[in-house]
């Protein structure tokens, strides 16, 4: 499990919805690469967030003939620079050399190690842009957002779709000319080698598992909203078991 928001709560959702037919099931949280690793050596079974074809590249381009990519679970993200509404005269990243002051030069980043950052490490370059990118985490970003759109001063900061930020806050993505994020991208999950001749079911539950933008945002909310991540998840659930059974098969 990644620590970012969609994958913390599909990831919650699904333990949850197996646990409730009997598997046992413990979440790791990892970063890209240790995911990547994981699923290649075994350690791993399934990891729930591949992007491609863009934002995973170097990784999957390493590790493809050592994991199973299975089916797509969302399609049409984003990967962008956002400022608050608010924020003036910033439409594009075009616009933040000529405004870095009242961004104080710097963009709010999350984990060093995740493609994001690489992919905004050459925005920096090929826009020349005089930011330095700052290194954190997801929540420690988002922390950082909240804080600033409450006062409303201006702050950018990488982010993605889908998320809930964009639900809670006022938010825009600037526009990329040169197109250093791609275009948009679509979520798979990928299994350990084997596992499909192991646990066929579940490998055929994961492959019938299926979120538009208002499943995968509502679910995110919950999970946002509630005192734990496993009781956000659950709420979620009851809420959806047609859905689920769907995917288990369960109606059939």
């Amino acid at each position: 499990m990644n620590n970012w928001a969609e994958n913390i709560a599909v990831s919650n959702m699904w333990k949850i919805v197996l646990e409730e037919r009997g598997y046992d099931v413990e979440l790791m949280p990892v970063e890209k690469a240790a995911l990547y690793e994981g699923l290649a050596s075994g350690e791993l079974d399934i990891g729930m967030e591949i992007w491609l074809p863009n934002t995973d590249k170097a990784h999957y381009e390493r590790y493809e003939e050592e994991i199973d990519l299975r089916d797509t679970w969302y399609e049409g993200t984003d990967l962008a620079l956002v400022v608050p509404s608010y924020v003036e005269n910033v439409t594009s990243i075009e616009d933040l050399e000529a405004n870095k002051d009242q961004f104080h030069s710097q963009i709010v980043g999350i984990e060093p190690g995740a493609s994001i950052m690489g992919l905004t490490e050459e925005v920096i370059a090929e826009y020349g842009l005089s930011y330095e990118l700052v290194g954190s985490s997801e929540p420690a970003m988002l922390a950082e957002l909240q804080k600033s759109v409450e006062s409303e001063e201006p702050i950018v900061v990488t982010l993605w779709k889908p998320h809930w930020a964009f639900a809670e806050m006022d938010l825009r993505l600037l526009e990329d000319p040169k197109n250093i994020y791609g275009d948009a991208e679509n979520i798979y999950y990928a299994a350990r080698q084997g596992l499909e001749e192991e646990q066929p079911e579940i490998v055929e539950w994961f492959d019938n598992f299926m979120l538009d933008d208002e499943q995968l945002g509502s679910l995110m909310a919950a999970i946002e909203e509630a005192d734990s991540e496993a009781e956000g998840a659950q709420s979620w659930i009851d809420e959806n078991r047609e859905l689920i059974d769907e995917w288990t098969n369960t109606s059939k």
